[in-house]
């Protein structure tokens, strides 16, 4: 059997739109955290999926040895069970395939989906596809450059 290539996906406004989880808390909540979003408790639970990202990711997976790799606040304690809440619900195939990390250029792998290049995606020694740039727009285009 052909060993599949290794792909770990970011979550945050890569699979999961993270201003819309910001937007369903009170105005009097999001004030209190302005410049701190992340920060705000449960917020990742409320978060909706980004377009076409759990077709596109759940496509992914029957081609690829897929990973969730994202990154959590230090500080938001409920941060990081809500992440796997979140993967639970949305994406059951990886409820045991996400790592949470701050050092993505630690894990060994051939591609990283990730729409920013901190926490260590630019120094990823695969291929980093950051997507929301030219020319991985949005998912639809991720998906016909991997497929």
């Amino acid at each position: 059997m052909k060993k599949r290539k290794i792909l770990y996906i970011d979550l945050d406004n890569t699979i999961v739109d993270f201003m819309s989880g910001v937007n369903k808390v009170d105005e009097t909540v999001r004030s209190q955290y302005e410049g701190e979003y992340d920060n705000i408790p449960h917020v990742f639970s409320l978060m909706d999926p980004m377009p076409q990202a759990i077709e596109a990711v759940a496509s992914l997976f029957d081609k690829y040895d897929c990973y969730i790799l994202s990154t959590a606040p230090f500080d938001n304690a409920t941060a990081w069970a809500d992440k796997l809440l979140w993967v639970k619900k949305y994406l059951p195939m990886f409820h045991k395939r996400l790592i949470l990390s701050h050092h993505k250029n630690l894990l060994k792998g051939d591609y990283l989906i990730d729409d920013l290049t901190k926490n260590g995606a630019a120094l990823f020694e695969g291929e980093h596809i950051q997507i929301g740039k030219s020319p991985f727009e949005n998912w639809q285009k991720v998906r016909a450059y991997l497929d």
